[in-house]
């Protein structure tokens, strides 16, 4: 299969996903308060990178575009249809970049439907549990460790590449270019994601150092995050995570 295949399916798989959802509306309620939480946790993770000079955009970026509760199906139509013209027209790494997003895209919306199925019958079977409680046993319930660990392999990789893309020869004046053509085809919200991507990257200073840091944080603090969840016998995960998301601060 193609690249341009690969992200079409994606695409389609995750709007049936949503549309599976949408069409259940306390399921569709359960999605959004998982993914509201998850955003809060990340956000309370990395609220001293949010609040740090070097890295808040990459932080913002991260939270806004990956770990965030927004809507994304106006994007994600953008970027099927013009799945063709990206395979036709850009660097190979570029494409490669969007595959990589798409395919994290489909395992991110699996599981967070999974994880809002089990949020309902948890609702059901305790209701007097709360968020956090709830959460916990939520991810013991839908397990996918592995899953999870490759979810965050994903992230780190679509990190790299787009670090990597803002060191190629007149990429950015390429995305320049395409603005004013992307908004007139109605692709703002896709144009509006790779300019914001790859200026996050590029911003950074160090070339490249620093955000090698900053995915280097980003993978030990994700993994420490996914070992305390999966394990069961860990007492002092329910205090850790209450004080995580205590600290989040509001992200725009």
């Amino acid at each position: 299969m193609d690249a341009a295949d690969t992200i079409r399916n994606a695409v389609a798989r995750v709007t049936a996903l949503r549309q599976t959802v949408a069409s259940a509306p306390e399921l569709h309620a359960a999605v959004l308060a998982v993914k509201a939480f998850q955003a809060k946790r990340f956000a309370g993770t990395y609220a001293d990178l949010l609040a740090s000079v070097e890295y808040a955009g990459a932080a913002r970026f991260f939270l806004n575009d990956l770990y965030s509760d927004k809507d994304y199906s106006l994007r994600d139509a953008q970027f099927a249809r013009i799945a063709g013209a990206l395979q036709r027209l850009f660097p190979k790494q570029v494409v490669a970049t969007a595959v990589t997003m798409a395919q994290l895209h489909i395992l991110t919306e699996e599981l967070d439907r999974q994880m809002a199925v089990a949020w309902t019958d948890c609702a059901a079977s305790a209701p007097s549990t709360d968020t956090v409680q709830r959460y916990m046993a939520c991810w013991l319930l839908v397990g996918r460790r592995d899953d999870r660990n490759r979810q965050l392999e994903m992230v780190l990789r679509l990190g790299t590449d787009l670090d990597k893309l803002t060191r190629a020869p007149g990429l950015r004046m390429m995305l320049r270019m395409m603005r004013r053509p992307a908004h007139a085809a109605g692709l703002g919200s896709l144009q509006m994601f790779l300019e914001a991507g790859f200026d996050t990257f590029a911003q950074m200073s160090g070339k490249g150092a620093r955000a090698r840091e900053f995915l280097k944080m980003i993978e030990e603090r994700e993994s420490v995050w996914i070992q305390r969840l999966s394990d069961r016998e860990n007492l002092a995960t329910e205090a850790q995570l209450r004080a995580c998301v205590a600290k989040a601060p509001p992200v725009a």
